[in-house]
């Protein structure tokens, strides 16, 4: 493969998340409930990448909560599709894949997990608004896709480098 190939078959999708982070959250108070409030609070993200672009991994904190956690994400070259992981530092398991990639500047991927012992869909959505900001939400569905709710988002504001 030769190396423009390399660079546009997906494996750089999340270059742009490479650095420091702080992060304005918003988590539904309640999901599956019909609940319309949110909780917000901040965090901090550090982003690298691993092996040339086909990983990467960040790691979450957010004090205010009590928690964090860690992101691994690789690149499957052959089917030029993402795969998303989450650690959660309370537990210390990998929780279920999402799986997609990006088309038209927008990244979304796809999986299924429980919510507290129900089945649901799930949808990551990424959003890069520049080299300073990038946008993440994340929606479940109980009813097998047809219609979905968010429950999570992040604003990422890039922490500029020193020195």
């Amino acid at each position: 493969m030769n190396a423009i190939a390399m660079i546009e078959d997906g494996r750089k999708d999340f270059d742009f998340l490479h650095g420091e982070w702080t992060v304005a959250h918003r988590r539904l108070k309640r999901r599956g409930a019909g609940c319309q409030e949110w909780i917000e609070f901040t965090g901090a993200v550090s982003c690298r990448g691993l092996m040339g672009g086909v990983c990467n991994v960040d790691e979450n904190h957010m004090t205010e909560r009590g928690f964090a956690g860690v992101t691994f994400r690789c690149f499957d070259v052959a089917r030029r599709s993402w795969s998303i992981y989450w650690v959660n530092a309370m537990e210390g398991l990998m929780g279920e894949a999402v799986h997609g990639r990006f088309e038209d500047g927008v990244g979304r991927f796809y999986g299924d997990d429980l919510d507290d012992g129900r089945p649901v869909k799930v949808v990551f959505i990424w959003l890069v608004e520049g080299p300073d900001e990038a946008h993440w939400s994340q929606a479940f569905s109980y009813d097998n896709g047809r219609s979905w709710e968010e429950n999570w988002t992040m604003a990422f504001t890039r922490i500029p480098c020193r020195g």
